[in-house]
This record gives C-alpha cells, sequence and structure tokens, in this order.
C-alpha cells in the first residue's frame, strides 16, 4: 500500500516507451555487466576511488579575513536572529502555527535563533575576544586551551562547537514544514457554486 504512492511517482516520471507496431517487447533481461561494461565501470571506479584518495588537505572551516570579514559574519547572524524573530512574530499574530506546516516552521526558525546565537557566541570567544585558543596534538587529536582561570569555558567552547545540532533539526523542521504546506496546496476543495 504504501509502495503504490512511489510506484505512481515512477511511472509518471518514467512512463514506458510506446512501440511502434509489429515490434514485440521482450522480457529479456539485459546483464549490464558483462564483457567490456564491465571493465569500463571498473575502471571508473577505480578512478574516481583514486582520485578521492589522492586528495589533499581539505580545510573544512572557513577564516574571515582581520577585521572586516569577521564583523560582516557576525552583522550577518545579528540580522539572521532579527530576521528569524520576524518570522516567528508574524506567524503567531496572523494565527498561521494552528497548521502543523505552518507550526514546523516555527519551530525551524526557534532552533535557527539558537544555531545563530550559539554560532555568534563561538566566533566571538576564539576570534574576537580570544579567550579560547584550539591547538592540534597530532593528526587526531585537538586540546582546547582557555584564558588563566576559565576552565569551565573549555567545556562550553566543545558544547558549543556542536551546532549542527542545533542547525540539522531546524533544517528538518523547515523542509517538513514545507513539504506539509506544499501537499496542503493539492488537497482538493469542493467546487464554488454560483
Amino acid at each position: 500500500m504504501k509502495y503504490d504512492k512511489w510506484a505512481k511517482a515512477l511511472n509518471y516520471l518514467f512512463p514506458k516507451p510506446v512501440l511502434p507496431s509489429g515490434i514485440m517487447p521482450t522480457n529479456k533481461k539485459i546483464n549490464l555487466f558483462s564483457g567490456a561494461k564491465r571493465l569500463i565501470l571498473f575502471s571508473c571506479l577505480a578512478l574516481i576511488v583514486n582520485w578521492i584518495s589522492a586528495a589533499d588537505v581539505a580545510w573544512a572551516t572557513q577564516t574571515h579575513g582581520e577585521p572586516e570579514g569577521l564583523y560582516a559574519h557576525q552583522l550577518a547572524h545579528l540580522f539572521f536572529i532579527f530576521s528569524m524573530a520576524i518570522l516567528v512574530y508574524w506567524l503567531r499574530a496572523r494565527n498561521l502555527i494552528k497548521e502543523k506546516g505552518w507550526r514546523h516552521i516555527q519551530y525551524g526558525a526557534l532552533l535557527f535563533i539558537l544555531w545563530s546565537i550559539d554560532t555568534f557566541t563561538v566566533h566571538l570567544l576564539d576570534e574576537q575576544v580570544q579567550l579560547v585558543q584550539i591547538l592540534r596534538i597530532d593528526f587526531w587529536n585537538l586540546k582546547i586551551v582557555t584564558a588563566e582561570g576559565l576552565d569551565w569555558l573549555g567545556l562550553l567552547y566543545y558544547l558549543m562547537k556542536l551546532d549542527h545540532l542545533l542547525c540539522v533539526p531546524a533544517l528538518l523542521f523547515l523542509f517538513n514544514g514545507l513539504r506539509r504546506l506544499h501537499q496542503q496546496s493539492f488537497i482538493q476543495t469542493e467546487p464554488v457554486q454560483r
């Protein structure tokens, strides 16, 4: 039953070809992994694996040019917080949160506010105030060094660097809310009688 929806979608996206008259379709299965095709597939996969494994250092963090880049980035976080707060305000003021889709979008906006406050604080700690420094011990280990007498700040900084625990659920709530609104837009209503 639950696969019917997917089957209909696949049949719509990929309809069966209409054959000219006189040509009969066969039930013979085509083996894609035979002979030269197998060699080409193996060669392509080996090339991709070699290309990925030969990669140099991948820097996953973005640094901002001093000081303008960081200031612009921090202002963008504040603007995003303000924008999400306005969105939550208007969703509540217009009573849209009664619908599940809008309510999920509101939850996403609230989590985005928390995420942006979190990342703003992390940037403040390690790049502006410089109360926290990260030292690389070896390839797999880092050490969080805090200012004298602020050892608790190291644990707080570590927990705040896990900002994806706020951002990913926010994205999921936003996606789910938009999906529900999209599904509601296709619900057929009764035609208006004139």
